[in-house]
């Protein structure tokens, strides 16, 4: 009898250990992955400080293939951490607890890595990858002006202008170059739409009050800032717009304001996983109003033309694509903060509303039809 309590004391107390145990794993996010010519070597985990700088967490050591693993504990929001070998740092995000997959070189740690395992690495991925395009084709001073690799950025960031890879896109350096550097009036505007998205969406985070110091700083210091250049719609004229259709014709904005229609000015991207069910909305609201006067000029930002085209060709209103080559100043013009970005123009040809949730668009064209 006391035997057999033994054995059962002895189950529950594997069962308790073994259930701690677990519960300590699920708590944890992991990074784990190669590092070829990296056997026996000792990798360093960083978390940042809040102010530019980062400490370290952690070390660990790859095995006789180069294999290593390490975990953390989730800071409460996402956040960007880093891997350094000899002063050279790699940069993975986590979102909260996934597991990363980090497949780099000993060789070339810092700038030959690719990133896996959770939909914000992929993004990431995908920024280094055009960045590292550009450094190929153009070399590292090219970043801060290349306008595809610009476009492309922006586009990026404006899909999840909240997101942990804006913030780490928005201060990413390659070599001595930032890419968006806040002295210059369009990459200090882009800042500003990070700053404003973090402070809408995250509050308590603790990168929104940097981010909102570093874009008012630089605002102040540049000194040739005036209301319009921060991110109100309500402030913008009405800049020119004028880009192909998709039957190759030059469709301008104002020709189409000019008739005394409504017009609905959107920028989206038909790629973005959001973009079927906001056009599905979008066309209800055009065959309810169509015959009222209204009008919808919508501007795609897509990467990919054949995607575009495939898209647009099934659209009942004008559709007009504004490529990689033709850069980010119409964005800028417009202070698009993210995609989809909607405007109202009323029938005399003023830019009169920003709606950024479309179940607020039927009421506001309502207002001017």
């Amino acid at each position: 009898m006391k035997a057999n309590t033994t054995c059962r004391a002895i189950a529950a107390a594997a069962i308790t250990a073994t259930m701690m145990l677990t519960g300590c794993s699920d708590k944890n996010w992991q990074a784990e992955g190669t590092i070829a010519g990296g056997e026996g070597k000792s990798l360093v985990l960083e978390a940042p400080n809040g102010n530019g700088g980062w400490y370290p967490l952690d070390t660990v050591s790859t095995d006789k293939h180069g294999h290593f693993s390490v975990k953390g504990e989730p800071a409460g929001h996402p956040e960007v951490y880093r891997l350094s070998l000899d002063g050279k740092s790699v940069y993975f995000p986590i979102d909260s607890l996934e597991t990363v997959t980090i497949t780099a070189e000993a060789a070339n740690f810092g700038t030959a890595y690719t990133l896996s395992g959770s939909e914000q690495a992929e993004k990431m991925q995908q920024i280094n990858g055009m960045i590292a395009k550009t450094v190929s084709e153009h070399g590292e001073e090219a970043v801060a002006y290349d306008p595809e690799l610009k476009r492309a950025l922006y586009e990026t960031i404006l899909r999840d202008p909240a997101g942990i890879v804006a913030y780490y896109t928005i201060f990413r350096r390659v070599g001595n170059t930032l890419i968006f550097n806040p002295q210059e009036k369009t990459d200090l505007r882009m800042i500003g739409a990070v700053a404003n998205a973090f402070a809408s969406q995250r509050p308590s985070d603790p990168r929104t009050a940097f981010l909102a110091s570093v874009y008012l700083t630089n605002r102040k210091n540049s000194g040739s800032f005036i209301p319009s250049d921060t991110i109100v719609a309500q402030e913008i004229k009405l800049p020119e717009i004028a880009l192909l259709d998709r039957d190759g014709n030059r469709r301008s904005l104002s020709e189409v304001t000019s008739q005394g229609k409504v017009v609905i000015l959107n920028f989206t991207a038909y790629a973005a996983e959001n973009s079927p069910a906001f056009n599905l909305e979008l066309a209800k609201i055009y065959d309810a109003h169509k015959a009222k006067g209204l009008e919808i000029y919508q501007v795609s930002l897509d990467n990919d033309e054949f995607l575009w085209k495939q898209s647009a060709r099934n659209l009942p209103w004008i559709t007009v694509y504004n490529s990689p080559k033709d850069g980010a100043e119409t964005l800028m013009k417009y202070n698009v903060g993210r995609i989809p970005s909607t405007f109202v123009i009323n029938r005399n040809g003023e830019l009169v509303e920003r709606v950024d949730d479309i179940t607020h668009l039927p009421s506001a064209i309502a207002r001017y039809l």
